[in-house]
């Protein structure tokens, strides 16, 4: 089963789907949330993105990437914690992790750089909401204010710019996920 279809049971109401997708995408989350995490918090954040998804999993589209989907809720999961704890509450780094093989680090951040240029000139719409909603995690309607434009052109232009198959690509880049 795949994980669309996952998904789409877990929509239902099937915890079995949701340990699955646990199974499958856990590991790679850990090892992205480690980055900016305290190794003993990083579960409790997963679990707060995996009862994210069960809670979001009937908005979830199939032409999605799953991936990138989980990576989203994780970010803002791992953004809230760092607020509770009075941290930093920077964005949370998509940069490949450190451990990497020098070569696949550069063959991650050529792709991010690619994604990054199909979401058209560094001072235009998609890309400012592409480092204020998913890079520096701000709420929806705090970008909705610092653009000027209304919040349902923030969530539409959201959803565009992780629908684009560039970024797809990156989120969920094999390098990422050990």
């Amino acid at each position: 089963m795949d994980d669309d279809e996952l998904i789409a049971r877990l929509a239902g109401g099937d915890d079995v789907a949701l340990r699955e997708l646990f199974h499958r995408h856990a590991p790679w989350l850990a090892a992205r949330l480690r980055m900016v995490l305290p190794a003993a918090d990083v579960e409790d954040v997963l679990q707060e993105t995996f009862l994210g998804a069960w809670r979001s999993a009937r908005n979830y589209r199939p032409q999605e990437a799953a991936g990138a989907w989980l990576w989203v809720i994780a970010k803002r999961q791992a953004a809230m914690w760092l607020r509770r704890h009075g941290r930093d509450e920077g964005s949370v780094p998509i940069e490949p992790p450190a451990e990497l093989d020098p070569v696949e680090a550069a063959i991650v951040r050529a792709d991010l750089q690619v994604a990054l240029r199909s979401l058209g000139p560094e001072d235009g719409p998609d890309r400012a909401v592409w480092e204020l909603v998913y890079e520096q995690d701000r709420p929806i309607k705090q970008v909705a204010q610092m653009l000027g434009v209304p919040e349902g052109t923030v969530k539409s232009r959201a959803h565009r710019v992780l629908g684009d198959v560039a970024i797809r690509r990156f989120a969920e880049h094999p390098a990422l996920r050990d």
